[in-house]
Parts: C-alpha cells; structure tokens; sequence
C-alpha cells in the first residue's frame, strides 16, 4: 500500500495520534504464526492473566477489550444493579467523551460531581452519595475516578485510599479508568498494585492504546466479589474478541523489558520539557499543574489558531481561552522544541 501521510509530521492534540510501538508490531506478528484457539483460550491470554496476576495480586481477573469505552462500560455494568448510579467527576472521559454510552447502554445513571482538578475527594462524594432507599432517586453504587485525570493531574495512593473507604463504608464499588494508567505509574515511581490493589480500587479499565498499541485495553477485576456476570456481558457489549492473542500479545508487550514504563515515562519527560521552556512567554499561563504528559495552557484565541495551522491540538474551554497539548511515547525534543519555537513566535512577535 502507497504511505498517504507524512511520518515527520507531529501534533500536540492526543497520544492517540502516536503510531504504534515498532515492538509491539513485532509482538503482533510473533503471535500470527499458526493456530491459537479463539476467544480467549490462546496462549498469549492465559499468559497476560499470569503477568497482571503478578502486577495486581492473585486475586485479579483480566478481560481483554478493544477498547477505552468497552472496558469503562462493561466494568461499570457489571458493578451495578439496573438501578444503580455511578458518581463520577464532571470532567471523567465517561461523562464527557463517551457519546453517552455508559447511560445508553448500560442503562446506568451518571451522577457527575464539578471537581477543581478533575479529581474526587470524599467530600466531594458526599454530595452525590445520598438518597439511599429512596426510590425515586437512582441509587449512588460506584464511584469512577480516572488515573491520571482528564485535566492531567494525579491521585496519589493515599487519595485514592480515602476514596475506597468512603465509597465502601457506603456500600459502593470503586472503578478506576486507567487509559492512561501507565503514565500515572511512571509519574508516581510505583507499581500498579500501590495505588489500584493496596489502595482499595475493585475493578480497574487498564489501557494500552495512548501508550502506543494498535487497539488493546483490558477490564482487571481486583475484587471478583464485587462484579457479576462479567464474562456474559462484555460479549453481549460487542467486546469480545475472537482472535484475543493479538490483543493479549499487545497489552504482553507492554511489560517485556519495561517498554510500556519507559514510553510512558518519556511522554511525562516530553511535556514536562514543553511547560519548562514555555514558562516565561508573556500572553501565557497554566492552568492546571502537568503531572504526566498533559499541559494545560491560556493563550489569546488568535494565536492558538495560528499556532494551530502548523501543530493540531484541541482547545479545552475556548471562552478562557484554555488548550490542551498533549505528548506521546514518540514525541522527541526536537518537536518539543519546535512547538515551543511557534508558540515564543506567535506571542513574542
């Protein structure tokens, strides 16, 4: 097939715009040789269940997925009663990005919580967890919180534990979106059992593909008492795939030789190289802290819309003039030092 794009070209918009790892190409192709039986019983499955055994404890379950919103629907359903309701911040990818899925088709109600730094805090459950027994409310069984946040900030361990508590003292489950899970684990020099496993989460959405996979998520249940039909469910969700090892050889990948913690580590380097260089331009500010591989930036509208006509990226609140930029596994310094050279250019005259 003839090439139809440019491989120099660079953006800023999402890691999603990264290509795909070159060994996680090869894992793909190390496992097409031959026959594997479908549907999960292949070889490379049952070997990723071992390995996020290893990472997360005994106890985990791993269900490969195809993708983000496959894994946060069919997580969340399988942790709720046709009448519960998930509380969540009200800038969570679930209640924001994903079309209205998990309402849609889990038929589960959402209950978004304003949050100043997209994260939650017991305190800020506590104003969505009320009205149990009350039939006319939905009843408040989860709560979803995102590692690392849609506005690129952390839970440490201990947040994320304060959160556990006042959840299950409640008697609601605790889901965590983890598609960007990586970076949160570079970012913070832990394993992942130290801020999912030991800090009291249940079910985590476990990502891959803004970490440089071809399309590979998986659903990891930490506490299998907690959910209920999974199995059933994420093939009645369309998520199941017949030819798993190639989603299993993906998410495989990830762990051989470090790979998936040295990518994630170099795109939090990446954006904390572009906030570094950009602090002291004039007509610019931050407005949230970069804590992996977000920055968040103000500028007058017209010049992020020159800027934009040589590096894609979103805004985020076009009235505050607030943009999002955000850095890959495969962003090098020499794009970071020419984004930053447009955006001096622009606002420096």
């Amino acid at each position: 097939m003839t090439r139809l794009h440019d491989p120099r070209y660079r953006g800023f918009a999402s890691d999603n715009y990264a290509g795909v790892h070159s060994e996680v190409l090869q894992a793909i192709a190390d496992a097409n040789e031959g026959h594997q039986i479908s549907y999960g019983e292949d070889e490379y499955t049952e070997r990723l269940s071992e390995v996020m055994r290893q990472e997360f404890g005994d106890q985990a379950q791993t269900f490969p997925v195809f993708n983000g919103t496959g894994a946060n629907v069919v997580a969340l359903t399988s942790l709720l009663p046709r009448w519960g309701a998930v509380i969540s911040s009200a800038t969570a990818h679930i209640h924001t990005d994903e079309a209205g899925a998990p309402e849609r088709v889990s038929g589960l109600k959402l209950l978004p919580v304003p949050t100043p730094d997209g994260k939650l805090t017991p305190e800020l459950i506590a104003t969505e967890a009320w009205g149990y027994g009350d039939e006319h409310r939905a009843q408040p069984l989860a709560v979803s919180i995102t590692q690392t946040t849609e506005l690129g900030t952390l839970y440490t361990p201990d947040e994320i534990r304060a959160v556990a508590d006042f959840a299950h003292e409640r008697g609601m489950a605790v889901h965590l979106d983890g598609a960007r899970i990586w970076n949160a684990a570079a970012a913070l020099g832990l394993p992942f059992a130290a801020f999912t496993t030991d800090a009291g989460v249940d079910v985590v959405s476990f990502g891959g593909t803004k970490n440089g996979l071809l399309g590979a998520e998986a659903i990891v249940v930490l506490d299998p008492s907690r959910v209920e039909g999974l199995v059933y469910l994420r093939k009645l969700s369309m998520q199941l795939g017949s030819k798993m090892r190639f989603l299993s050889a993906q998410l495989l990948a990830l762990f051989e030789g470090g790979l998936g913690l040295q990518s994630a580590a170099h795109a939090n380097a990446m954006a904390a190289r572009l906030r570094t260089a950009l602090q002291d331009v004039p007509g610019l500010s931050f407005s949230h802290p970069t804590e992996a591989n977000a920055v968040f930036a103000v500028l007058p509208n017209d010049a992020a819309d020159r800027i934009r006509e040589r590096f894609r990226f979103y805004d985020w609140d076009r009235a505050a003039g607030q943009v999002r930029w955000m850095t890959a596994f495969d962003t090098t310094e020499t794009d970071v030092d020419a984004f930053v050279a447009a955006v001096r250019g622009e606002l420096q005259g």
